[in-house]
């Protein structure tokens, strides 16, 4: 796993790569992906992430985490790994969810690292059906009760 880190957000040391690396191959290799892959993570704040949001799903708002997938037939037929996408992470937006509490902070990186890369591996949560199988998977990924791993916290909703 090719993982590229860049923190844009005035909100330094709430993650350690080795640690979104190995939760990466973890996920890779439970889901029966291509475990050489290129995944791209940008940490960033409301205002970024809020101009992405309204760009690309119409809500002129900060969220969470937002996952864009790539297509790798394009030009990247030369390149021995696929490229799985870009993960954007509001480091401000998770702050403000944690109420400041840095350890809970880190908690929610993970958790919304594992959320970014399950879209990118197909997974979604249009429906209760999906949002329980997601919320299932990254409770496996993450190690945690079924009911703590859901962004926002609510996984019937």
């Amino acid at each position: 796993m090719h993982l590229l880190i860049r923190n844009e957000s005035a909100r330094k040391r709430l993650y350690r790569t080795d640690n979104l690396q190995r939760l990466a191959e973890r996920i890779c290799v439970g889901e029966g992906s291509d475990r050489d892959a290129e995944l791209s993570v940008l940490f960033c704040d409301d205002r970024f992430i809020t101009e992405l949001n309204s760009r690309y799903r119409k809500t002129n708002a900060p969220t969470d985490v937002l996952a864009f997938g790539q297509t790798t037939e394009l030009a990247l037929a030369a390149l021995s790994y696929s490229v799985l996408g870009d993960i954007v992470i509001s480091l401000e937006t998770v702050e403000r969810c944690c109420e400041g509490d840095r350890a809970a902070m880190r908690e929610e990186v993970r958790l919304l690292f594992c959320h970014g890369l399950l879209h990118l591996l197909g997974y979604q949560h249009e429906n209760a059906q999906e949002r329980e199988r997601m919320a299932a998977r990254q409770a496996l990924y993450l190690g945690r009760p079924r009911e703590a791993v859901w962004p926002g916290k609510a996984v019937g909703v």
